[in-house]
């Protein structure tokens, strides 16, 4: 230890932080002068901006960047000289004060600063501009930063990153220390940010036994809410306990004995014999509480729907329907072809159905169709859709009010609704549009609010990605011999074959690869190598599209990646795109979060259902634009797409992420005028059908696909591996929980598969 080194200097600024492990490349003033900053790397986990640090280290040199000091540890030292207590103060450390209240109060008391503030903060209404309410804010933000050191200091050993300690802090408050050392296992479950893996790294430094039953349990339940994540709702026991083991390095025997202790406990786990997933023996599934309850739940709220004598649409039981469709025809000034005549009637006259189909088949259309006719019979008619968008979209199409799920549930803190089965919903038709992106927990949100006799319509694209949640609830519904009558429409009207967009759609759902020559609004830029297909198709959103269609490429353009990591993910695409769309400017506030910069202006989306934020909450996929940035009151404002202004505070800012490019799968349910994906061979194993195909159908009026031709074909030809591991058909059907289904026939096109004669063009194209 003999070539370990002392630096003192002012944390100046941060280059990049990795916010798991807390590596961090820093700027240093050493106090030589002359701004001569010094570069300094290594794990600085919880160091702000402007304060003086003692770090131990070694120095090197590297290639690039020249001189530089790795830390192995460091100590705060607050600043003595009065330029580092103004830098220090102005850093956006302590709420309420930014650079120029710290110009102020450090020129009205000099170096004695910091004391002032320590112990006597109500001096501070001696400096112009500080009244009492500001004073009072600032001597609170100064012992929550006082507090939050010391929980800093405790958790720094263990790796735990700034924004997390923060988290901890605020969840637990004085109580935090001693969470961390006697129930690490609990922040997992208690603290959003915090998986199984931190939680057992902390169990871990405060000495919790490898072998503990308790680490054993966290990390069965852990597994388990990793499958949700991948769209599971439960995980056959078998491959539980095998992810168990790998996951936690202890013995099978231990696994299997804390597995039954959890299955005994009312809050652990549920174990129920069902079909698998994959066909073949039953299995031994493996739910926690929450999915079990949801599945069970929302396959008896189907069958009460469907069963209940009562009816609040009466009047279409024996409509004369001749009659009812000319009027209609008359209204909407085009007829229906017989698939959607046959969802008309099915929608009005059923009280559960389905309504599913590929673009340009005249969805849309039929929606319009059905909310006309229920209106003209004086019925309460409710319109959903997943997202803001999707919710705007179909408030367009009918000229009634939409809503997302959410809003129209009042979803409150905690994710319980205003709207149950004790307080329904006053709809007399309930529609749902984009269903395939409904998972299970909220599909049973949804049908637990739909009053008795009330009709449900939901109306989706099967052949999308299934939710971002667990379930696949639109495809248990439509699968064979369930209850739930449907109607698949097939026809693609003649409008929509002139589109390319709609075309190559239906070709690359039908195992075709899509046209890319001679088309106007679907074009390939052929670039093999990944990272040059990034840097291409940044080009082209940000530049090539707005300048040949005159789109605006921070509204109007969307980048969808199949996936987050890599030279054409996600992840890089968005500093790309900010760097060319949203640049720093001199005299434009910016906050930096980890590696990432936000600026006002800047495309964002939430990556978490938070209930506590806005009206009714804000939700996972929820997009919006950074319209405000506030570094001395520390807060940043979103507005969504919802048209809701959202107040964040600088340390929620890891519930935002950019939006400039996102995957593909948190794009379902949104609708952009041009899409651009990145298809390269760097995703070769993402590559499948659906993924393309759902980006695909994102776009309204144009496609530009950039990357290699044997990805794409990749794409065309991967059909899904697997079906998600769920048992919402076999409950349909009358499995346990779902009660025992009568067969219903459908007199008026039942399950309706099969493509029926062309119907001429009339105006209602998708």
């Amino acid at each position: 230890m003999s070539n370990m080194a002392v630096l003192e200097g002012v944390l100046e600024r941060i280059t990049y932080a990795n916010e798991e492990n807390g590596y961090t490349v820093a700027r240093v003033d050493t106090g030589r002068g002359a701004g001569d900053l010094l570069t300094v790397v290594g794990s600085l986990l919880g160091a702000q901006v402007g304060e003086s640090l003692r770090m131990e280290g070694r120095w090197g040199s590297h290639s690039q960047y020249g001189k530089q000091f790795t830390v192995e540890n460091y100590t705060t030292v607050l600043p003595a000289t009065i330029q580092g207590i103004r830098r220090y103060l102005g850093s956006g450390l302590i709420k309420g004060i930014g650079p120029v209240m710290a110009d102020r109060i450090t020129t009205h008391f000099g170096v004695d600063t910091l004391d002032i503030i320590e112990q006597e903060p109500k001096r501070l209404v001696e400096v112009p501009g500080l009244g009492p309410k500001r004073t009072k804010m600032i001597a609170a933000a100064w012992e929550e930063q006082k507090a939050i050191k010391e929980v800093m200091v405790f958790l720094q050993g263990v790796g735990v990153s700034t924004s997390i300690a923060v988290r901890i802090y605020k969840k637990y408050e004085d109580a935090s220390i001693s969470v961390v050392k006697n129930q690490p296992y609990r922040l997992a479950a208690d603290v959003w940010g915090i998986g199984f893996l931190t939680a057992d790294k902390i169990a871990q430094a405060v000495g919790i036994p490898h072998d503990s039953p308790e680490r054993v349990k966290a990390g069965l339940q852990y597994a388990l809410s990793q499958s949700t994540d991948q769209g599971h709702c439960f995980l056959p026991e078998e491959r539980l306990i095998a992810d168990g083991v790998k996951l936690l390095q202890v013995d099978t025997g231990l696994v299997i004995e804390c597995l039954a202790e959890l299955a005994e406990d009312p809050e652990g786990v549920v174990r129920e014999r069902v079909p698998s997933p994959e066909g073949g023996e039953p299995v031994t599934a493996v739910y926690l509480v929450p999915f079990h309850r949801a599945e069970v739940a929302l396959a008896a709220q189907v069958q009460r729907l469907l069963r209940t004598p009562e009816d609040r649409m009466p009047a279409f039981q024996d409509v004369d329907w001749d009659k009812a469709l000319t009027w209609l025809a008359g209204r909407t000034g085009a007829t229906l072809a017989p698939e959607q005549e046959a969802a008309v009637r099915l929608a009005l006259s059923r009280k559960v159905a389905v309504l599913t189909g590929g673009p340009g088949c005249g969805k849309s259309f039929t929606v319009r169709s059905i909310v006309e006719l229920a209106r003209a019979k004086h019925a309460k008619v409710v319109l959903a859709a997943p997202t803001g968008r999707a919710a705007k979209r179909l408030s367009e199409l009918t000229g009634a009010e939409a809503s997302t799920v959410h809003r129209l549930l009042e979803l409150k803190p905690g994710g319980d609704a205003a709207y149950d089965r004790d307080r329904p919903l006053d709809a007399d038709l309930v529609v749902v549009d984009e269903a395939s992106m409904l998972d299970l927990l909220l599909a049973n949100k949804l049908l637990k609010a739909v009053a008795p006799g009330a009709h449900l319509l939901l109306v989706g694209d099967v052949d999308q990605l299934p939710s971002v949640g667990a379930g696949e609830v639109l495809r248990d519904l439509l699968a064979e011999g369930g209850p739930v009558p449907a109607v698949r429409l097939t026809t693609v009207f003649r409008q929509a074959q002139q589109s390319g967009v709609v075309t190559n759609a239906h070709r690359i759902n039908s195992g075709t690869p899509p046209l890319t020559q001679g088309l106007s609004d679907f074009f390939l830029f052929v670039e093999d190598e990944t990272e040059a297909a990034g840097v291409l198709a940044v080009d082209v959103a940000a530049r090539r599209i707005p300048a040949k269609f005159g789109l605006d490429p921070r509204r109007d353009v969307q980048v969808l990646a199949p996936m987050h990591r890599g030279p054409a993910g996600a992840g890089a695409l968005n500093g790309l795109l900010q760097q060319a769309i949203t640049p720093a400017r001199p005299n434009l506030p910016e906050k930096r979060m980890g590696g990432r910069v936000f600026r006002i202006g800047d495309k964002v989306t939430q990556i978490r259902n938070n209930y506590d934020k806005g009206e009714n909450g804000v939700f996972n996929g929820t997009v919006g634009v950074v319209t405000a940035l506030d570094l001395d009151e520390q807060k940043l404002t979103v507005l969504t797409d919802e048209d809701e202004e959202i107040p964040y505070d600088f340390d929620e800012l890891d519930e935002l992420a950019h939006a400039y490019a996102m995957t593909i799968h948190r794009s379902q349910g949104s609708e952009y005028p041009a899409v651009v994906i990145p298809v390269t061979k760097s995703a070769w194993m993402m590559l499948q059908r659906n993924l393309l195909y759902t980006a695909v159908t994102r776009a309204k009026k144009l496609v530009v696909l950039v990357g290699s031709r044997q990805a794409i074909g990749q794409a065309v030809r991967t059909v899904s591996a697997g079906r998600r591991c769920t048992a919402l058909d076999y409950r349909l059907r009358g499995g346990p929980g779902g009660g025992s289904p009568k067969k219903m026939i459908d007199q008026i096109g039942g399950k309706h598969h099969g493509a029926l004669p062309e119907p001429e063009s009339r105006g209602q194209d998708e």
